[in-house]
């Protein structure tokens, strides 16, 4: 499975520049703090999705797959935080995106389940 092909590497790639995109207005002290860790977990979803894609079985994919969710779990947290605190006003649009995006990871696990 070739993950540039795929729909949902291709928008966890949108959503990482947006995430850059957003950060950008941080303060600068938060650049060793939130900052990085919300673009580390935005840059792990795509890489984990296309490590997963170039694994030789279905059960390694799926591994990483679910390693992709996680690093969703993380990111939606540390948006949420970075709202309460003030850094972001609005978090609905990342948040639907990123909604959209666990649909489909979830989607595709559930695909690479039923062909066994």
């Amino acid at each position: 499975m070739e993950h540039k092909k795929l729909d949902v590497w291709n928008k966890s790639i949108q959503l990482v520049v947006e995430i850059y995109n957003l950060t950008n207005t941080f303060p600068k002290e938060e650049i060793y703090g939130l900052t990085s860790q919300i673009r580390r977990s935005a840059v792990s979803i795509p890489s984990n999705i296309a490590e997963g894609s170039a694994r030789k079985g279905d059960v390694e994919t799926i591994q990483f797959l679910h390693i992709a969710l996680g690093s969703m779990a993380e990111l939606e947290t540390q948006l949420i935080i970075s709202q309460k605190i003030g850094y972001i006003k609005n978090i609905e649009e990342v948040s639907n995106k990123l909604l959209e995006i666990k649909q489909m990871t979830l989607g595709l696990i559930k695909f690479l389940k039923s062909k066994k």
